[in-house]
Formats: structure tokens, C-alpha cells, sequence
């Protein structure tokens, strides 16, 4: 069971059937032999091809009644596949962006938990500890983002799988770290260390108002894709920079010390274990000493 706060609103528990699903996958030693070959680049690429077939069509209509999509935000048009329709686009106006220079927005719709960066660059998702270095690989990277923040945006498979940039700035290349496709659901986290496991791509924006700012893109189970299309050019705040394919994901932010805080309900919600809804474009922090 996971909880998740609404930002004007109470506690909500969601236990979704892809939580259910998890939990089987998971927690029972049947479900842990099937994982194996579902975890494999090669399962999600074959998922893939399906997903992007005109015949995967059939489960549009199921997938939006099931999870009540409201198609009043999106794109009016015909989907040539599942995959077609599960990176469909908003409708002109559907989120707003907040423009002020000092507030730092969110990269996508989600579930966000924020957590401070320790001297020893260790964080905890979900009773688990990470090191920034793990994530990133990279010692020297990691070094400039201690005392700072990770900011966690778990999304679901029916939010909306595009993300953009949080600021304008120079964005670096992406950097592709391989690796296999656990979901990331928080059960999951109980069992694999994922955020280390997971394929991820991550870039580093040098940002007009926040510093330096990586945002990192790590894949979950079937989805074979991360399609960034942006790198290594100068980018402007709610510029899109890519989404994923079929499945749940995971968008990762860190910033240095000093350069943003983080809202004040979505530091009391993490530190309770409550994820907070949030959308793209929407506020989450601000300039640090604002």
C-alpha cells in the first residue's frame, strides 16, 4: 500500500492493480523465477516492437476506461498504436508552466519525494539507502550535488510520460548508463537495489537561475525506451526533452546546496513516507533565500 498526498487535498491510499501485480511479481518465489526474463533488455524490446504495431491498438480503449484517463487534455486524434498513444501529447493549454524565474517547476506529472543529500552522498528511497556516486557512477559528479537534494518523480502508467526542462540553460550530452528493467514501483525497491540496476540516461543542465541541475531518466519494466532528443545545446525552461515508452518510469532531479528549497508540504510528506501529486510545469521549490 502506498500513499500519496494531493497538494490542496487529504491522503489518498492507492493499491492499483500494477501494485498487485508487482507485489506477486516480488514477493513470491514463483513471481522472482518470472523475473529474469522480464527484466531483460530483450523482453522489453520485443514488448516494444508490439507495443508499437497497429495491432496493439485493442488495448487503448480498456487502458483509458480502466484507469480513467481524461482525454479532454490530450491531443484530439487517431493513435496509429499503443506506444503512438502512450507518448501522446498534451492539448495546447492543458498545464501551465509557471514562468517566475525563481520558482523551480516540476519536469513532469507524478508522485515526488524529495530527500536531502548527506555528506556521505547517501539517500533512502522507500527504506533503502543510495549513494548519489552509484547512481551516476561517477565520484567527481557526485561530489557536486553533496548537501544538496534528489528529487524523486515516480510516474505511473497512465500519467502523461513527457518531460521537459525545469530551467533555461546550456544542457550537456546524455550520458546512457546499460543495465536491466526492474519496475519502479516502491515494492520492488524492497527487493532490488533498482535505481542502481535500472537503464538510465542523465544529462547535466547549467542552468540560468539553480546552478547545476542533472536530470536523470531511469526505465522500468517493458519499457524499452528512453527517447531523450535533446543534447548538448542551449534549451529553454518547459522545453521538452524527451519521454518514455510503455510502462511506469521514473524522472530524477539533483540539485546543488544552497541553489533551491524544496516546498515545505513535500519536505513533510517525504520525510513521512507520502509521495505528493505533482504536474508538469507546476511548482515544487524555489530559489534558495526567496
Amino acid at each position: 500500500m502506498r500513499y500519496v498526498r494531493e497538494r490542496n487535498g487529504g491522503i489518498k491510499a492507492e493499491n492499483s492493480v500494477q501494485d498487485r501485480l508487482t507485489a506477486g511479481l516480488y514477493d513470491t518465489v514463483l513471481g522472482r523465477l518470472l523475473l529474469r526474463p522480464l527484466v531483460s533488455p530483450a523482453v522489453s524490446r520485443m514488448a516494444g516492437r508490439f507495443l508499437d504495431s497497429g495491432a496493439s491498438r485493442m488495448l487503448i480503449g480498456p487502458f483509458v476506461r480502466s484507469h480513467g484517463i481524461d482525454l479532454s487534455d490530450y491531443e484530439d486524434r487517431e493513435y496509429a498504436s499503443y506506444n503512438d498513444f502512450f507518448t501522446r501529447k498534451l492539448a495546447p493549454g492543458a498545464r501551465r508552466i509557471c514562468g517566475e524565474p525563481e520558482v523551480f517547476v516540476s519536469p513532469c506529472d507524478s508522485r515526488l519525494s524529495v530527500y536531502k543529500i548527506g555528506e556521505r552522498s547517501v539517500f533512502s528511497i522507500k527504506h533503502t539507502g543510495y549513494t548519489v556516486k552509484s547512481l551516476l557512477r561517477s565520484r567527481k559528479l557526485a561530489e557536486r550535488f553533496i548537501g544538496g537534494y534528489v528529487w524523486i518523480f515516480r510516474l505511473c502508467v497512465e500519467d502523461y510520460h513527457r518531460y521537459i526542462f525545469v530551467d533555461g540553460g546550456e544542457t550537456s550530452r546524455n550520458v546512457r548508463i546499460p543495465g536491466v528493467f526492474h519496475t519502479v514501483n516502491p515494492i520492488a525497491n524492497d527487493r532490488f537495489p533498482i535505481y542502481k540496476e535500472n537503464t538510465r540516461e542523465y544529462s547535466l543542465l547549467r542552468s540560468e537561475h539553480f546552478g547545476d541541475v542533472l536530470q536523470m531518466e531511469v526505465g522500468a519494466m517493458l519499457v524499452g525506451r528512453i527517447e531523450n532528443r535533446v543534447s548538448e545545446e542551449r534549451v529553454h525552461r518547459g522545453q521538452e526533452k524527451g519521454n518514455f515508452a510503455f510502462g511506469g518510469s521514473t524522472v530524477i532531479l539533483m540539485t546543488q546546496r544552497g541553489t533551491v528549497r524544496p516546498d515545505q508540504d513535500i519536505i513533510r510528506n517525504s520525510v513521512r513516507g507520502i509521495e505528493t501529486r505533482v504536474r508538469l510545469g507546476e511548482r515544487v521549490g524555489a530559489l534558495a533565500g526567496r
